[in-house]
């Protein structure tokens, strides 16, 4: 069903070039809002430069006939009105806010391509069936406050304006009072909360060396991986580096060592999307002739499968525990975040599949190893991700780079997915 439907929309190559000019274009002006002295671009949420660069995108939707309005968390929609207005609407987007000295295209990509998207659209075929919605969500990235997903979470029930975590930035500033300054929180906009969304595709840079590798247009998530994150800390005693024996030491750095290769050792055994990670070491009292004393360090462990997640910490604290008791240490364990892992809607992926095979474009199935809006939404309605190459994997970060005809590749999938099911069939 779906092939007939890519082969009638017949995106053509000037389209596609036209899209590759415009997402340049659009990706150049958005980085403006927040750009810092290294390239990079700095956009928290309700700062100044997110109030700016939200503004700049209401005017931007505006101009192109869409209806842009907010609701009162600060995410902003832009509205594509269909002949049956009272169905449920079919949302495209991703987040604005960055990191910091963040890159370009992280999150802005999907909500230009959304704009681009529904704009030709209607330039093409006038109003769809079921009303089409692009959003700029407000927050995903814990980059000012310490919680992710404000905007996608306010959205889908997970946080409510009426129960605002009490969380405070480094500069002491609570996330209620910060809202409340941008203007949101008081009751001037529409709830947040949705409940009528037929489905929720959001496109995004992959963020990793995958596709580019493998020279792909277009890689179709399957899932976003689960996350279990911890803070170890071994303990030991401090002493004299020099008079105190080797057989006699309670070093906790040599300990901390000893697990970390453990764990990079047993991960390089699992299969894909499997990975582990510490990122993060504190040494105590971090002085180059005194054994140490006390080591903190973190460990991120991510997997597509929740029995293998569990197993694998299981497995790496009775080890941790077993390497401190013959080293005379003690070791304890902190889990700070766990996540379980999301699977994307299958019907949408076998569609896109189906979009990209119609379109020549080169594409595989793949697991995000990074958090994405899209777990939320996945909850309350069918959900999926597509990601297109980018350079060198890197992200966050003012060298973060896609290249113009592979962000046209994913809007042409874009555009044919929301054609179908915005114009055409319905979605399951």
């Amino acid at each position: 069903m779906a092939d007939k439907y890519v082969t009638e929309l017949q995106v053509s190559d000037s389209d596609r070039s036209r899209f590759a000019a415009d997402i340049q274009q659009a990706i150049e002006w958005l980085a403006d809002y927040g750009k810092d002295a290294s390239g990079g671009v700095t956009r928290f949420l309700y700062s100044d430069a997110w109030s700016l660069a939200q503004q700049a995108l209401a005017r931007r939707m505006a101009e192109a006939g869409l209806h842009a309005y907010y609701d009162d968390c600060g995410n902003l929609f832009g509205r594509l009105e269909g002949s049956r207005p009272d169905e449920p609407v079919l949302l495209t987007g991703s987040h604005l806010d960055t990191v910091k000295c963040g890159g370009r295209y992280d999150g802005a990509y999907g909500i230009l391509a959304g704009m681009i998207a529904l704009t030709y659209l209607q330039e093409r075929f006038g109003a769809p069936r079921r009303t089409l919605e692009v959003v700029s969500l407000c927050e995903e990235e814990g980059s000012r406050f310490p919680l992710t997903y404000w905007g996608s979470g306010n959205i889908t029930g997970k946080y409510a304006l009426d129960a605002v975590p009490a969380i405070r930035d480094i500069d002491g500033i609570s996330l209620q009072e910060a809202m409340e300054a941008a203007g949101f929180g008081l009751g001037r906009y529409p709830s947040p909360r949705r409940s009528a969304l037929a489905g929720f595709i959001e496109l995004h840079i992959e963020q990793g060396l995958v596709l580019e590798r493998e020279r792909l247009s277009i890689g179709i998530v399957d899932g976003i991986v689960g996350q279990k994150r911890f803070m170890v800390r071994v303990d030991g005693t401090a002493n004299h580096a020099g008079t105190t024996p080797m057989k006699l030491r309670r070093d906790a750095l040599a300990g901390a060592c000893e697990m970390i290769a453990f764990l990079e050792k047993t991960a390089l055994s699992q299969r894909e999307p499997f990975v582990a990670t510490t990122g993060q070491l504190q040494v105590q009292p971090n002085l180059a002739n005194v054994i140490p004393g006390q080591v903190v360090f973190t460990v991120d462990v991510r997997d597509a499968d929740s029995e293998v997640l569990e197993q694998f910490c299981s497995t790496f604290k009775s080890v941790f525990a077993e390497i401190a008791e013959r080293r005379q240490l003690s070791v304890d364990f902190h889990e700070w975040m766990s996540m379980h892992p999301v699977r994307m809607n299958a019907d949408m992926n076998r569609s896109l599949a189906s979009i990209c095979e119609g379109r020549g474009l080169a594409y595989r199935s793949m697991f995000s190893g990074a958090g994405h809006d899209a777990q939320m939404f996945q909850a309350v309605c069918p959900t999926t991700m597509l990601f297109v190459p980018s350079k060198e994997g890197i992200s966050h970060s003012p060298l973060e780079y896609s290249d113009p005809r592979d962000l046209a590749d994913g809007i042409v999938t874009l555009v044919e997915w929301l054609y179908l099911y915005g114009y055409k069939e319905e979605l399951r």
